[in-house]
């Protein structure tokens, strides 16, 4: 059976059936290979040829899509990938650890000089820092997540990598995001979820997750983009964004909250793919749609991305 074959659990076949087809189990194995290292060049402080040549003893070279990605590639038998974080380059705020998908999701975003943006789900702020140098450190940058502990390492990050235009706002004070009602140009949701996109980073997940934790993540999925809808100004953008590849999380999850807001509509994402300016051309979504964008090992050589761009009416 395809769920033999792909290596995941039983019970999650019918979604990987929803989102692959007949190519279930061979997108399931390829989330049981070996993950690269992938970073994220810093442009406020470095470009990527620097990156390169700092890394040369790793023989890193350029991500494949990403203009500012570069990647160590995984690593055979029992060797170790490289602590790349005790790098002297990272230490400069030269680049940051961050999957190839995770830099086209916040690239995709189309986050410009001066706008004003939220990050909503912020974490350690790896996608803060990339829209930060996006929009060449002006206009202003908001960071709010509602896990103190997972935000608190934005701070050295922040000043790590020279960034002045991010706000950081206190986990919990919902009073601060009521004063973003309806000015946000851009919302950014990397929403909480079971992580099925990044087994192979953490391949004992996929057996400890169970239908409580994935209802479980469904409904903090609902509450936050229920938070972010408001927020978004006319005419502004919501981008959702998941490291999933269940179908729960991902589109029908798009679908309800347009069926919740009105307001909001899809836009394709392969217009967005040709704005961005990518380094090469995409393959097809890996559940080969054209409104929304899912990305897979198998399909992109990436971690499992989920990426939706909404537009506010």
């Amino acid at each position: 059976p395809a769920f033999i074959r792909g290596d995941y659990p039983e019970w999650l076949d019918p979604q990987f059936q929803q989102a692959f087809a007949a190519q279930a189990a061979e997108e399931g194995a390829a989330l049981a290979t070996r993950a690269p290292v992938d970073l994220r060049v810093n442009t406020l402080k470095a470009t990527r040829d620097k990156v390169l040549h700092a890394l040369r003893r790793f023989d890193a070279a350029p991500t494949l899509y990403s203009p500012l990605g570069v990647r160590i590639a995984a690593g055979t038998g029992p060797s170790r990938s490289p602590h790349v974080e005790a790098e002297p380059a990272h230490g400069k705020g030269w680049y940051e650890v961050q999957d190839e998908a995770s830099q086209i999701a916040t690239r995709l975003s189309g986050a410009r000089p001066k706008e004003q943006i939220l990050d909503l789900c912020a974490g350690a702020g790896g996608k803060t820092l990339a829209l930060a140098a996006a929009m060449e450190n002006t206009g202003q940058l908001y960071a709010y997540d509602a896990d103190r502990m997972r935000l608190r390492p934005i701070f050295e990050r922040l000043k790590r990598a020279g960034v002045r235009n991010v706000q950081v706002l206190d986990p919990g004070n919902t009073e601060a995001l009521a004063d973003l009602e309806g000015k946000m140009d851009r919302v950014i949701v990397d929403a909480p979820c079971t992580g099925s996109g990044v087994w192979r980073r953490r391949p004992d997940a996929k057996w400890r997750l169970s239908p409580q934790m994935l209802e479980a993540r469904l409904a903090e999925q609902r509450a936050v983009l229920d938070q972010a809808a408001p927020l978004v100004k006319p005419g502004g953008r919501l981008l959702y964004i998941t490291c999933s590849v269940l179908p729960s999380e991902n589109r029908d999850q798009v679908d309800a909250l347009i069926n919740r807001f009105p307001e909001l509509s899809t836009v394709p994402w392969a217009p967005l793919w040709e704005q961005a300016a990518f380094s090469a051309a995409p393959p097809q979504s890996a559940d080969r749609s054209a409104e929304t964008l899912l990305m897979t090992p198998r399909s992109f050589g990436t971690d499992g991305f989920f990426v939706s761009m909404l537009q506010r009416k």
